[in-house]
């Protein structure tokens, strides 16, 4: 057997790579240089045009509409979830008249647009108020808050219907037949063994979902919601200041960055036994 006797000398460390400077590289720089100088410009006008009686005045109805919003968005997607797992089954099912419908149902609802979903539910059915009044459900359908976390859910359990579908069929089919052979009942196998793994998958397709549905839901404020949305534009018609939707604005970016470091850290800590 052969064996060094001497060891290698140090070598110097490779040198950096020059980066050429290259057009795209000058405007991708001279874009952000601009990004920087807007972002400037917009604190500078929030400073110097900073009116605090409008602050103590509006302020309480922001807050206010803040509730509505995460109250409406928290509500519809619980629903929404449970909304979910007869439809993703139904998705999964081999029985063709529960497919079809669910199929329709996942197409029609990802298909149109939210607010068009919000009319038809809050205008259309208001078009049935004697219907409604005979089967006793006038008092859900007249009010607009109700029709808007109705459509909500709607709308999200198609999504959440098909991210849980996806999840579901992403798992490996060898862990059915490895729990199979161990003869680990069907039921056992999907809630020990599947949706665990499944529920992995989806996470960040949930809180994407999840964010959506925070600027999504602007649009009850066209049906007199008055969540954050609707505050501001309340807002806007008495002072006529571009400043009360910047402020809006910055709400719904603090609560969807809120929401991205909780979702976060929820994924590291639902997935730190798969990290090395």
């Amino acid at each position: 057997m052969s064996h060094a006797l001497e060891l290698i000398p140090p070598r110097p460390a490779p040198p950096e790579a020059y980066r050429q400077v290259t057009p795209a590289r000058l405007f991708g720089f001279a874009l952000l240089a601009l990004w920087f100088l807007l972002g400037l410009a917009l604190l500078g006008m929030m400073v110097f045009n900073w009116d605090t009686e409008k602050f103590v005045k509006y302020g309480p109805r922001y807050i206010s509409g803040l509730g509505v919003t995460l109250t409406l968005v928290t509500t519809s997607i619980i629903f929404g979830a449970l909304l979910s797992l007869p439809i993703t089954f139904a998705r999964m099912s081999k029985n063709r008249v529960l497919n079809t419908l669910s199929y329709v149902y996942v197409y029609v609802f990802r298909s149109t647009p939210l607010l068009a979903q919000l009319f038809l539910i809050y205008y259309g059915l208001g078009m049935f108020r004697p219907q409604l009044e005979q089967v006793g459900l006038w008092w859900f359908f007249k009010d607009a808050w109700y029709c808007g976390l109705l459509s909500f859910a709607l709308n999200t359990a198609a999504y959440q219907a098909e991210i849980l579908r996806g999840a579901i069929q992403s798992v490996p089919r060898g862990q059915h037949e490895g729990a199979a052979s161990l003869g680990i009942p069907k039921a056992v196998t999907f809630f020990k063994i599947i949706l665990p793994q499944a529920l992995i998958v989806a996470l960040r397709p949930y809180g994407n979902e999840i964010i959506l549905m925070i600027k999504g839901s602007a649009v009850v404020a066209i049906v007199t919601v008055f969540d954050l949305m609707g505050e501001t534009r309340y807002a806007f018609s008495r002072t006529f200041d571009y400043q009360a939707y910047l402020w809006a604005a910055i709400f719904y970016l603090a609560i969807v960055e809120a929401l991205r470091h909780v979702w976060a850290w929820l994924e590291a800590r639902l997935t730190r036994h798969l990290k090395r």
